[in-house]
């Protein structure tokens, strides 16, 4: 069976801390995010895409424009996060410890499925970079 995938590359920055970690990733501190976004479906459109790669950057990289560039990303159970949240509306407070692996699943089985909804795709592979040397899978 053919199989056809497409990837789409963004990036944004955005801080985070990582509650209960015993090293320097405890402290609040940011990172140049690159996101790879893996789009798939077993047939072509009739022009012979995936998906066009406008529909991946008006979806997926728009929310993350919207929703983390340039925010603080700190889990709902961090004792920190709605505290700073009081200090600063560009606090944003999410359902996981915010690792890049948890990123990338979120972003997989939660944020992927609503804004692809209305396609005939699926997001089958979501890696976040941290920086130029350390990176995170999550794939169905």
């Amino acid at each position: 069976m053919t199989h056809f995938s497409i990837r789409r590359q963004h990036e944004i920055h955005a801080g985070h801390r990582i509650y209960g970690h015993q090293g320097q990733c405890s402290h609040l501190h940011g990172h140049s995010y690159i996101f790879h976004f893996f789009c798939s479906n077993n047939t072509l459109d009739t022009l012979g895409m995936v998906i066009d790669f406008a529909v991946i950057k008006n979806t997926l990289c728009k929310w993350l424009d919207d929703n983390y560039d340039h925010r603080m990303l700190l889990w709902s159970e961090d004792p920190l996060a709605v505290k700073l949240q009081q200090l600063d509306s560009s606090v944003v407070i999410v359902p996981y410890n915010p690792t890049a692996e948890n990123i990338a699943h979120y972003l997989l089985t939660d944020i992927g499925p609503q804004l692809l909804k209305d396609t005939s795709v699926i997001l089958s592979k979501v890696i976040v970079e941290e920086g130029s040397k350390s990176s995170a899978i999550c794939e169905v």
